[in-house]
């Protein structure tokens, strides 16, 4: 007789690279995210975070944190449709609504939860859904167990997409859902062209700004702005455990829309509410952002220095067009092998492997914060240079 569990008495291979000596994951901080960590003892310089605007160690995040917690608590005990609904809530959905330029804006528990909350109270059975092919998997999921007919298109691939939208039947509803900034090579969504795909064949937009929200644009309000689109983007997804430096997720959108996910999102209705501390660290982050402007070009410069200096040492670097600046190993082996030889050197990076990137393009996605010294980032590029020169040696 089968057994469910013969799959996972069979799977060894996180054992073997823990043999290897080569195992990534979990490495356990024993400080604070910040520009450099403690692991297993050892201060490295941090080159793996989504901390784009620098803001986990702020000490006015903490304080709005720990206020928060001292006046509601450390939860909220219950789903926002019941009694898990704070003012702070509210009031930070009308700060960010505001903050896009959107009618209206509800925040979730996290950004994985908001993506399958949008999409599942969206789209139904006479819905396609059409989808970039490196979509973060988040997107892929909520895809999947939407009701929807799912297809995708060739990442960036304008003439794939069109070819898609002709296909589809006029009588059913179309979404175009992308990432606006893609998580691993740190290449853009072609939104010019989404959208004016969109508008032809009477589809919609949905944008998964998770990276782009205080990174992309003059204001940091994302890739709609960059692009001076944000009237024509339908609908916006992004996080807080990027720019914003806390945990959640929100939609924004016209405030029909909004009001109907709010009630028959799945995900949203059966979940407990984001936690007071999270809200309001969110909400100090937000405020940061406004008033400092300054930090996304601090942010673009530390990333276009590393970009630059990566190419002169002659690093095989990424087509990116953001503060995510990915180095191409090629073979899974070799991008773990590389990880572990940049943490023995003091430096943390995080290795990209399928699914997360194409088979056989794995990569170091190395990514910046305006907090990060010029000094940190040369110690950086040091160890680069000495460790891939080493991997080239005993090729």
């Amino acid at each position: 007789m089968a057994d469910i569990f013969e799959k996972c008495f069979n799977y060894n291979d996180a054992k073997e690279a823990i043999k290897a000596g080569i195992y990534p994951y979990f490495h356990a901080l024993t400080s604070g995210q910040d520009t450099e960590v403690i692991i297993g003892g050892k201060r490295v310089i941090m080159l793996g975070s989504n901390n784009y605007l620098g803001l986990t160690s702020d000490p006015r995040l903490k304080e709005a944190a720990i206020k928060a917690v001292e006046k509601y608590g450390s939860g909220c005990s219950g789903s926002r449709f019941l009694n898990g609904t704070l003012d702070l809530h509210i009031e930070l959905e009308e700060r960010l609504a505001a903050f896009v330029k959107k009618e209206a804006a509800l925040v979730f528990s996290t950004g994985f939860q908001t993506n399958l909350g949008i999409i599942s109270a969206i789209a139904g059975r006479n819905d396609y859904i059409i989808g970039d092919k490196q979509n973060h998997a988040s997107l892929v999921d909520a895809c999947r167990l939407s009701f929807a007919k799912f297809l995708k298109f060739k990442h960036n691939d304008m003439e794939d997409l069109e070819r898609i939208l002709k296909s589809i039947p006029e009588d059913k509803g179309r979404l175009i859902v992308v990432d606006g900034v893609f998580s691993m090579e740190g290449d853009i969504a072609n939104l010019p062209e989404i959208v004016r795909l969109a508008k032809q064949y009477g589809a919609r937009v949905m944008v998964d700004d998770a990276h782009g929200l205080g990174v992309m644009g003059e204001y940091g309000r994302g890739t709609a702005e960059y692009f001076g689109l944000e009237d024509e983007v339908d609908i916006i997804m992004g996080t807080f455990s990027k720019s914003l430096a806390s945990l959640g997720g929100y939609v924004a959108s016209k405030e029909d829309v909004v009001d109907y996910i709010k009630h028959h999102s799945r995900p949203f209705i059966f979940s407990a509410s984001i936690p007071p501390a999270s809200a309001a660290a969110a909400m100090a982050a937000l405020d940061i952002l406004q008033k400092e402007p300054e930090r996304i070009k601090r942010l673009w410069d530390n990333a276009k220095f590393m970009k630059e200096s990566f190419e002169a040492i002659g690093l095989p670097v990424g087509e990116t067009r953001t503060p995510i600046v990915p180095i191409i190993a090629g073979e899974d082996f070799k991008a773990f092998k590389l990880t572990m030889m940049l943490l023995e050197e003091g430096v943390y990076v995080n290795p990209a492997v399928a699914p997360a990137v194409e088979p056989g393009c794995a990569l170091l996605r190395t990514s910046y914060t305006p907090t990060h010294t010029k000094e940190q980032l040369e110690f950086a590029l040091g160890a680069f240079e000495k460790v891939f020169k080493a991997s080239e040696q005993t090729a």
